[in-house]
């Protein structure tokens, strides 16, 4: 089922963007005062290409809105799991690893009289 909306999906869109760009924006009418569009009147009818092509867009909007939240519903609701849990308990099955143990070194300690005096200081003797 997603394969078909994912197919309709991406076919609707690229359809979407054809339309778009075969549409005229609201300043190009202006030149059709100096002759430009005489022509397409004659061919879609006294107002233009402009009607069906907004029908038409706004079809494929509609069609594109759908699709987009049908993917999104089925993409939310088939998940089932996180991949990154199921992997690491299977790596841990079969490698059977333990848990690790803390090793404890002891750090020998020296008395503040057999430490050496720091560097550039200089101590009082008498």
């Amino acid at each position: 089922m997603t394969t078909i909306l994912t197919v309709a999906h991406i076919s609707v869109s690229l359809f979407l963007i054809i339309i778009i760009l075969l549409q005229h924006g609201k300043g190009a009418d202006a030149g059709a005062v100096f002759g430009g569009g005489g022509s397409s009147q004659s061919l879609f009818g006294s107002e233009g290409p402009v009607p069906l092509l907004n029908k038409i867009t706004t079809a494929s909007a509609i069609i594109f809105m759908v699709t987009s939240v049908s993917l999104a519903y089925f993409s939310s609701t088939s998940s089932t799991g996180s991949l990154m849990s199921t992997a690491s308990q299977a790596v841990m099955v079969e490698e059977k690893i333990e848990p690790a143990t803390e090793k404890v070194i002891p750090i020998p300690t020296i008395a503040a009289e057999e430490a050496a005096p720091a560097p550039g200081t200089q101590k009082d003797q008498e």
